[in-house]
């Protein structure tokens, strides 16, 4: 079957300019000795293939926008007494160059009925040159004829071809991974529809305006024009329904078309409008651009009017009514815990945690809208705080050890809380919160499940040491038989509570020998043992240092 052919500048337009291999470039790429017979002036005509053909009549096998090739079978005539318009006298051998101008008239006007971008003849072994009446057919119908020397094979241009189309597919897609890329970037900044736009007319000729569903501009990027000359657009926008766009002639000279689309919600209410301007159409591959934006901006307004409504109303019910939690009726207490449910994916009946991250060194600097995110997404939850230490969230999960690492690759440490129910939560975060010093200190993940919940077993092996050093560091620095015995001496004497008659007979030592030493001791670490506070430190101090000291 035949397909006609558009005009030259509506096949143009059918085509995305990224990635098209127009005739022109296709032309300059070919090798040395291929002669430009006659150029029709349609270098920008994109090409869709390069096939060979010897049919009188090739069309019905032809798509719009061919380059079309031939050696001139079908220029030969036919023997005499036969054929079309042949006689003896008229027949024509091989290598002659001359050809019926008729029949390839007849042959031209069908290639480009067909829409052909290009004939290209080859040389040999029927013709030593272009026929003189293909050449002034082609000059007549207005098709871009090509000298191709018998040193060319035609499998040459469909390679050349082939490898101009990979080129340019491969550049296609390049371009649009950036484009969402760039894209992507601008909804996870802090000011999402802002960048949204201003991305949009970085890679389109247009400027932008987006209006909430008040009417009010809430964004705009570009040389928009006044705002009032877009109130009907955006009225008739507003107030329609289902998938539809919207165009108004500006009533300005030289401003062009404004093209509005509506942001609708997954129930097709309306949520707010897109509207763009430019002076001329816009392309396939730009008209793509504007629907991924389009599409992202719905996600935004759902996500903010009609995405999950439970975090919303759990923070309502919290701030408003923070007694229910201590002492509201069953009724409340249920109606906070399926919203609390519903907000970490789990079930009312679940226990969550609160996991604090904790910022390490290694911790990379991300925009706060790109961290909320990725927690959220980490810990299957929408319940998540960004804060100076990091950041706090409420989970049903139970964080393994497979979590721990991936955070820990990322530069995070984490406080990992107990089973908890809703009451418990912020007696939860206040132990998680007393957590964080070990974090800092041991560089990973602490698990409050694991901890001893002493002073010592709460300040760490890594402060306590640091506790030992400073408090203990005249005795330590002993000679070892002489350290361990004031060790000893000071273990025993605080374990007894100052009992000096307890302690004597502990160490097998005089009541008198027991006073003098701990004196001595006292005056050497430069502390009043009669305090309490000295007492509990020191004490505190001796856990971290080993039996055998």
């Amino acid at each position: 079957m035949r397909h006609n052919a558009p005009p030259a500048q509506e096949l143009q337009d059918t085509l995305p300019d990224q990635g098209a291999v127009t005739l022109g470039r296709f032309l300059a790429a070919l090798p040395e000795g291929i002669a430009l017979v006659h150029d029709a002036g349609n270098s920008q005509v994109p090409l869709r293939w390069v096939e060979p053909s010897e049919l009188e009549d090739p069309t019905p096998y032809l798509i719009d926008g061919e380059f079309v090739l031939t050696a001139g079978l079908p220029f030969l005539q036919p023997g005499p007494g036969s054929g079309h318009g042949g006689t003896g006298g008229n027949a024509l051998r091989a290598g002659d160059t001359a050809v019926d101008p008729d029949l390839a008239d007849e042959y031209v006007a069908r290639l480009v009925d067909a829409g052909v971008a290009a004939l290209g003849f080859g040389l040999e072994p029927y013709f030593e040159a272009v026929p003189e009446g293909l050449a002034t057919a082609c000059r007549r119908r207005g098709l871009t004829l090509v000298e191709i020397p018998a040193s060319i094979p035609f499998a040459a241009l469909g390679l050349e071809f082939s490898k101009l189309l990979e080129s340019g597919n491969a550049q296609a897609f390049r371009q649009l991974a950036e484009t969402n890329r760039h894209l992507m970037r601008a909804v996870l900044s802090p000011r999402p529809e802002h960048e949204l736009l201003a991305a949009l007319v970085q890679k389109v000729p247009a400027w932008a305006a987006l209006f909430g569903p008040d009417g009010k501009v809430r964004a705009k990027s570009g040389a928009v024009v006044e705002l009032s000359a877009l109130q009907p657009l955006v009225g008739k926008l507003l107030a329609g329904s289902g998938p539809r766009v919207e165009t108004e002639a500006l009533p300005e000279p030289g401003q062009g078309l404004a093209v509005g689309h509506p942001l609708r919600s997954s129930r097709d209410a309306t949520l707010g409008a897109l509207v763009l301007g430019a002076d001329q159409p816009l392309t396939p591959a730009q008209n793509s651009v504007v629907s991924s934006v389009v599409g992202l901006l719905e996600l935004l307004v759902r996500q903010r009017t009609s995405g999950s409504l439970a975090p919303s109303q759990l923070a309502t019910a919290v701030l408003l009514h923070p007694e229910s939690l201590a002492g509201g009726s069953t009724r409340e207490l249920n109606g906070i815990r399926d919203l609390l449910a519903q907000s970490i994916s789990g079930t009312r009946t679940g226990s969550v945690r609160v996991v604090q991250g904790v910022r390490l060194e290694a911790a990379g600097a991300d925009g706060p809208v790109r961290e909320l995110l990725q927690w959220r997404r980490i810990f299957d939850t929408k319940l998540v705080e960004l804060t100076e230490y990091g950041f706090a969230a409420i989970t049903r999960l139970k964080v393994d050890e497979q979590l721990a690492a991936e955070m820990k690759q990322l530069g995070w440490g984490m406080v990992v809380g107990r089973p908890a129910e809703l009451p418990a939560l912020p007696s939860a975060y206040r132990q998680a919160s007393a957590l964080r010093p070990r974090v800092l200190a041991t560089g990973g993940t602490v698990r409050e499940e694991d901890q001893a919940w002493t002073v010592a077993g709460l300040l760490g092996g890594g402060a306590g040491t640091l506790l030992a050093e400073r408090l203990l560091g005249p005795v330590m620095a002993m000679e070892p038989d002489r350290r361990d015995s004031q060790l000893r001496l000071l273990r025993s004497w605080l374990g007894a509570n100052g009992n000096w008659d307890a302690t004597a007979k502990d160490l097998g030592l005089h009541r008198n020998s027991v006073r003098r030493q701990v004196n001595a001791l006292a005056g050497l670490l430069d502390l009043d043992l009669g305090e309490a506070a000295n007492r509990a430190e020191l004490w505190i101090a001796l856990q971290f240092v080993g039996a055998g000291t």
